[in-house]
């Protein structure tokens, strides 16, 4: 088969691939409904986090199970799946705290950018939906995969409550289902910081009060304005820069919460600054699998459409215009059809 293959920065290939099988009797084997490209795949594409060679690319997926290791029992050919970019055994001590991207026997996904895909722990990771989905809601259900899912994970870290003032950090595709998650969440106000029209756009659809243009120490400022010199009751930071992280423990109240959930990169964090800032931290890899049901019940029941930040879709073998849009910023997030 063929597949996404990153050789070097700015240079994604869609070439010929081993087809995936089973190798442990753990193992699940999917034909992908639909794949993506994900805003933490711009990281090594932009020549940002190194690589040693040629790296297939992909860790967001949903499809329909093609083969099953001898070992599992949850999952069976014919159903429709979705599973984290995380895999776990969902049995392990940190799987049952709710921190299956910790899962001690985890492994990251990283050839989803083709038409097949092979999934470890299959019955600790996948979720079956109740039938197989129609064609409109498999942006939705596919965003769960990862984005959807880092997006809640960010409001959960957060500790959204109804009635919050609640500011994101990140108008990328995590950053606006941080939006939808603190909405759904019960959140009052909502304060999206976006400069780009179409994704202020859609944080407003998406349940954002307020926008704040501002970067740095002027969108501090602004957050300061918008809550009478106080801050918000939580930040959600999206992004993993120093400007990012620094915006958002700045932008919140004392005794506050900021989860953070973008991929650092050259993040740093000063102890004197952490003490008398009084807030609490909380985030890393989101625990996708914890919240899977949950969210696939709420797509399935038309209450939220995280598929909306899919503005651009392309055939697979079209991936590396994929990657160039969102690295130009031409498209938020862009859906692959295999």
């Amino acid at each position: 088969m063929r597949g996404a293959v990153l050789y070097g920065p700015g240079d994604v290939r869609f070439e010929e691939r081993p087809a995936p099988t089973i190798i442990k009797p753990t193992d699940a084997v999917i034909r992908m409904s639909a794949a993506c490209i994900c805003g933490s795949d711009l990281w090594p594409y932009r020549g940002i986090s190194p690589f040693a060679e040629p790296t297939p690319m992909g860790h967001e997926y949903c499809g329909i199970v093609e083969e099953v290791g001898n070992a599992v029992r949850s999952v069976k050919p014919g159903q429709f799946v979705i599973g984290s970019f995380a895999t776990s055994d969902n049995t392990c001590p940190n799987c049952r705290y709710g921190y299956q991207s910790s899962c001690v026997h985890r492994e990251f996904i990283t050839h989803a950018q083709a038409p097949v895909l092979r999934v470890p722990l299959a019955d600790g990771t996948l979720v079956t939906t109740p039938e197989v989905p129609s064609a409109d809601l498999i942006p939705s259900l596919l965003a769960l995969s990862d984005v959807m899912g880092t997006g809640w994970f960010a409001a959960d870290a957060a500790n959204v409550k109804p009635g919050m003032t609640v500011a994101v950090v990140g108008d990328g595709a995590v950053g606006l289902l941080g939006v939808l998650s603190a909405k759904q969440m019960g959140a009052e106000r909502i304060i999206a910081m976006s400069r780009h029209d179409s994704r202020q756009k859609l944080a407003r659809e998406f349940g954002a009060t307020d926008i704040v243009t501002e970067r740095g120490d002027e969108g501090v400022a602004r957050i300061k304005e918008l809550t009478k010199g106080l801050g918000a009751d939580t930040v959600l930071e999206c992004v993993g820069t120093q400007e990012s992280m620094m915006q958002a423990i700045r932008s919140t109240r004392p005794g506050g919460y900021v989860s953070y959930v973008g991929v650092p990169h050259g993040v740093e964090l000063t102890g004197q600054e952490l003490f008398f800032a009084h807030v609490h931290l909380h985030g890393g890899p989101a625990p996708v699998r914890r919240y899977l049901p949950k969210l696939i019940d709420l797509v399935l029941n038309g209450k939220i459409n995280p598929g909306k930040v899919f503005d651009l879709t392309l055939p697979l073998d079209q991936v590396a215009e994929g990657y160039r849009a969102m690295d130009e910023r031409r498209a938020i997030k862009t859906l692959l059809r295999p």
